[in-house]
C-alpha cells in the first residue's frame, strides 16, 4: 500500500508539471495533502496503536527527569528553611544583646562592666552601633531569604502540579490506547464473522427432505395398520359365547367355579 501511494504521488507530480506548467505548485501542494493522507491511511491500525504505546513509554524518561528535579528542589528548599531558622535564632540573640546595651546606656554611667572587664560609655556606644548595623544587615538578609524561599516554594508547587498533570495525562492516554485496541479487536472479530456465508437454501432442502421422509413413513405405517385390520372372508358361524367367569379364573391361574364345586362335593 505504501509503495502504491508513492507511485501515485510521483504520477501526480508529473501530471501536474505537464498539465499546469507554472501553476503546478498550488496543485502539487493540494495533491500533497491527499498523498500524505493516503499514506497515513495505508498504515495498519494495529501498527499505529503499537506506535502510540511506544510514544507513551517514551514519556517515562521525561517523567523521571522531572521527578529528580523536583526531589532536588525539595532538598534545597528544606536546607533554605533550616538556614532561615538559624538566622532567626541568631537575630533574636543579637536583638536581646542590643536591647541590654541600650538599657545600660540609658542609665548614664561613665563605665560599664561586662564579663569581668570595664568599658567606658563611648566604647559601649560604639559596640552598640556595630551590633545594631550587623543586626540590620542580618535582618535584611533574612527578609531576602524568606522571599527566595516563598518564590521557590511557589515554583516547586507549580512543578508538582505540572508533573501530576503529566502523569494523569499519561494514564489517560494509556486508557484511551487500550480502548482503541479493544475496538480494533471487536471490529476484527466482526470482519472475521462476516467472512462466513451460510447457504440457508440448503438447510431448507434438508428440511423438505426430512418432511417428505416423515410423510412416507406415516403412510407406510397406515398401510400396515389397514392390512392388519382387513378381513378377506365373511365369517359364517356365530362366535361362541364367552364365559367371563371362566376367563377371569383362567387369567389369574385359578380353576373354574364349577370345577371347584365338584371338588368340594366329593
Amino acid at each position: 500500500m505504501v509503495r502504491k501511494a508513492m507511485l501515485i504521488s510521483v504520477g501526480v507530480v508529473l501530471a501536474a508539471v505537464v498539465l499546469f506548467g507554472t501553476g503546478a505548485r498550488s496543485y502539487l501542494r493540494t495533491s500533497g495533502g491527499y498523498v500524505r493522507q493516503a499514506m497515513k491511511d495505508s498504515v495498519p491500525i494495529e501498527f499505529q496503536i503499537d506506535r502510540a504505546r511506544d510514544m507513551i513509554r517514551d514519556l517515562a524518561p521525561e517523567v523521571r527527569k522531572n521527578l529528580h528535579a523536583i526531589a532536588r528542589e525539595e532538598v534545597e528548599v528544606q536546607r533554605l528553611e533550616e538556614r532561615i531558622e538559624r538566622e532567626k535564632e541568631r537575630l533574636e540573640r543579637e536583638k536581646s544583646q542590643i536591647m541590654r546595651l541600650r538599657d545600660d546606656l540609658d542609665q548614664g554611667r561613665d563605665t560599664y562592666t561586662y564579663a569581668g572587664r570595664t568599658y567606658g560609655a563611648d566604647q559601649v556606644k560604639a559596640d552598640l552601633a556595630n551590633r545594631f548595623n550587623r543586626y540590620k544587615t542580618g535582618d535584611a538578609t533574612l527578609a531576602s531569604l524568606e522571599q527566595i524561599h516563598a518564590a521557590r516554594q511557589r515554583s516547586l508547587q507549580a512543578a508538582r502540579q505540572r508533573l501530576e498533570g503529566m502523569l494523569a495525562a499519561r494514564r489517560q492516554l494509556e486508557v484511551e490506547v487500550e480502548n482503541l485496541e479493544a475496538r480494533r479487536q471487536m471490529i476484527a472479530a466482526a470482519e472475521t464473522t462476516s467472512q462466513f456465508h451460510f447457504d440457508d437454501s440448503r438447510l431448507g432442502r434438508v428440511r423438505e427432505l426430512i418432511t417428505d421422509l416423515r410423510t412416507r413413513l406415516d403412510v407406510a405405517d397406515q398401510m400396515v395398520q389397514a392390512e392388519t385390520d382387513f378381513h378377506p372372508e365373511i365369517p359364517l358361524d356365530d362366535p361362541a359365547a364367552e364365559d367371563v367367569i371362566e376367563q377371569v379364573s383362567e387369567y389369574f391361574g385359578r380353576g373354574s367355579v364349577k370345577g371347584e364345586e365338584l371338588a368340594q362335593s366329593r
